[in-house]
């Protein structure tokens, strides 16, 4: 995707030199290297509170997969947080879930299925090296059999209680504050490109500024 540099920068004129700088700041900590899936989530609550995990912890990518239930967020828990995120559904295959993992393991990606099931690679133990795509089910009836036949590998989170699972938003903040934590701290490469920065800077400049269309109309409308 080629970036219209000239556009941005008129755009950018409409934005304070605080907003400016703190795009280029969390650009700086987003990533591609880690991405997470979700599989057949119900429950606004919880699908919203994965996307806030998701923009907290500086993971750019997330991918939908819908099957007896639509994808639906509240913007109470979200709080705008999707606004900033890269967001693929899968809800128009035969098979949502193998097109979802085909696509990412085309991108390279190894596929992980997070499970409690104890034969699965506890968390401490996980190697961020690899690219990885996360895939999270629903609390009650946990990952399909579709992912977990194509999982790469599987991985736990330690648990010493009665309880033997977490709610999903809750397993996916401990595991991408984990894995995020590790990542940024060891010397792998894991930021994103220049392109891509490029490109996500244009799109949040865009959802920031009010009317915008209208003012990009006017902007090439000037150059005629």
């Amino acid at each position: 995707m080629a970036i219209d540099f000239a556009l941005l920068n008129h755009l950018k004129t409409f934005l304070t030199a605080s907003r400016q700088q703190r795009f280029k700041t969390i650009l700086n900590k987003r990533t591609r290297h880690f991405t997470v899936a979700v599989e057949n989530v119900y429950l606004s609550h919880n699908a919203s509170a994965v996307l806030r995990s998701c923009e907290v912890f500086g993971i750019q990518d997330v991918h939908i997969i819908e099957k007896e239930y639509a994808f639906k967020t509240s913007t109470q828990i979200t709080k705008g947080a999707n606004k900033w995120l890269t967001i693929s559904k899968y809800s128009q295959f035969r098979n949502n879930t193998l097109a979802c993992i085909e696509s990412l393991k085309k991108e390279g990606y190894q596929i992980v299925a997070t499970t409690p099931h104890t034969n699965a690679c506890e968390l401490q133990n996980f190697d961020v090296s690899k690219k990885s795509a996360f895939f999270f089910g629903v609390e009650k009836e946990g990952l399909s059999d579709g992912v977990l036949q194509n999982a790469d590998i599987t991985l736990k989170i330690p648990m010493y209680g009665f309880s033997e699972s977490l709610n999903i938003s809750v397993a996916a903040a401990i595991i991408l504050q984990y894995c995020t934590h590790k990542l940024k701290a060891s010397a792998i490469n894991w930021q994103l490109s220049r392109d891509e920065k490029d490109i996500l800077e244009l799109a949040w400049t865009k959802k920031t500024i009010k009317s915008v269309e209208q003012i990009i109309s006017h902007y090439y409308e000037s150059k005629e």
